[in-house]
């Protein structure tokens, strides 16, 4: 069995690869830095600068920065913040919807846009709305495990002790009532909830 140091030390922080949260920073500023970008590009003369001489050209450019910055920031959240499969997931299909209201806006702007016999303005704005709604409520998600794991008031604290090596496991009271009210009725459960309070302590 590991030592305690290694069952609570870096390695086992949530499964966490370092090189997948550096790669989450490196997202998250680049994110930033796009929205950023896209404002100044039609606040300052940074178009110019650009080759975007034209404003709608400008606008067409930060429009494309902006909407890439948002669901990069989104994703770079769940890169760095201990995350499951599922808010992974979900994050990166609001990342696509995101992208598929990027790449329509890219074909509507500007001449169908908000005029013409064919407008496409609503279509993109729903089709970016869902995907940043979809990813901010998984990001929103992955934020909240994260806050409650690193603040667990209202949890009980069990330990394990085999061969001199202590391991901390905590629990909610139900769970706790539950193993207790096992262990108490001596219906063979108790080798059962000893090996899934071992299975939980080497997560």
């Amino acid at each position: 069995m590991e030592s305690l140091g290694d069952a609570y030390g870096p390695r086992r922080d949530e499964g966490r690869d370092p090189r997948r949260v550096f790669a989450g920073v490196v997202l998250g500023l680049l994110g930033a830095t796009a929205v950023v970008v896209g404002v100044l590009l039609v606040t300052t003369p940074l178009s110019d600068w650009m080759g975007a001489t034209d404003i709608r050209a400008a606008e067409k450019l930060a429009g494309t920065l902006g909407g890439l910055g948002i669901p990069a920031m989104f994703l770079a959240v769940v890169a760095v913040l201990p995350s499951n499969r599922r808010e992974r997931f979900g994050v990166g299909v609001g990342t696509l919807c995101c992208l598929v209201g990027i790449a329509v806006f890219q074909y509507a702007y500007p001449g169908r846009w908000t005029t013409g016999a064919e407008t496409l303005a609503f279509e993109t704005a729903m089709a970016y709305f869902v995907g940043a709604s979809l990813s901010f409520w998984f990001v929103f998600t992955a934020m909240a495990s994260f806050r409650t794991r690193n603040n667990p008031q209202g949890t009980v604290r069990l330990e394990l002790t085999h061969e001199g090596e202590s391991k901390t496991v905590r629990v909610s009271p139900q769970e706790y009532r539950r193993y207790a009210e096992a262990v108490r009725s001596d219906g063979g459960e108790t080798a059962e909830v000893i090996r899934e309070i071992e299975e939980r302590a080497e997560e």
